[in-house]
């Protein structure tokens, strides 16, 4: 299998440097739209989205007083339902005293570091996974607003570049999957248009939630290159320019694909 894998990728029409415009706003499509009616509808009902589980733990966890502050997430921001609302639709965000972005998950490590001096929480890990879950299916319907804040434009044109780029053994950038072939398979699996609308979400190959960061590594590490660490800034950039390219899109966390 992961030979044949390695020969779909290397069969792709990615000869040349040219590569397709970016996906009209008309012609966005999120994952969902690729999947199968069975997956579709164990997305849609929360009763049977496995994703839920880890949400129901964020809650628990939005309420529990941790760190040498004894402080809870809703001492400082009261009902998520509200407070959280429409919050995950525009990360990554600027950070004022990083000077950088960070991604949702790295802001709720900041708070934990900041205000309720406890240790941060490692990435991918259950807990942290399960807060950011719960935050983010709070936005579930947002549309995503990520990019509209000026100081991002930098760093959006750098994740643009690394969403072109070249890299690994098998010479292929994010786009000659995602702007050139989707809708199309490989290796059995539909090719979609990479739009991170879900996350974190449910993978049936994991067997667990995963985070975008975890998906952008598996695809580095699929065109055979070297991922970059977890919250590396050639990650963070990525994510941004990917919710900035799915702006207008409506959030789905928790979702679940193939």
């Amino acid at each position: 299998m992961r030979f044949a894998c390695i020969m779909a990728f290397a069969l792709l029409p990615v000869a040349g440097a040219a590569h397709a415009a970016d996906i009209p706003q008309a012609d966005r499509r999120s994952g969902t739209g690729f999947m199968t009616p069975d997956t579709r509808a164990i997305q849609d009902d929360d009763t049977a989205n496995p994703g839920m589980l880890w949400v129901l733990d964020g809650e628990v966890l939005w309420k529990r007083k941790v760190g040498a502050a004894d402080r809870a997430c809703a001492d400082c921001h009261a009902e998520a339902r509200a407070s959280m609302k429409g919050v995950a639709a525009r990360y990554p965000a600027f950070d004022k005293a990083l000077g950088r972005p960070v991604n949702l998950e790295q802001r709720i490590n900041l708070c934990r570091a900041n205000r309720q001096q406890a240790t941060p929480l490692a990435y991918e890990s259950r807990d942290l996974l399960a807060l950011a879950a719960f935050v983010s299916q709070q936005s579930r319907g947002s549309a995503i607003e990520t990019g509209s804040d000026a100081q991002l434009a930098p760093f959006i044109a750098r994740g643009r570049e690394l969403f072109m780029q070249r890299q690994g053994q098998l010479n292929l950038g994010c786009t000659h999957c995602h702007d050139d072939n989707w809708d199309k398979h490989l290796a059995g699996s539909a090719i979609t248009q990479g739009q991170p609308t879900g996350y974190p979400l449910y993978r049936l190959e994991w067997q667990s939630l995963g985070s975008l960061q975890r998906r952008l590594r598996s695809c580095i590490a699929g065109i055979r290159a070297q991922p970059y660490d977890y919250g590396a800034p050639e990650l963070v950039e990525l994510e941004l320019y990917l919710m900035s390219r799915a702006r207008g899109m409506p959030i789905e966390a928790p979702a679940v694909r193939p």
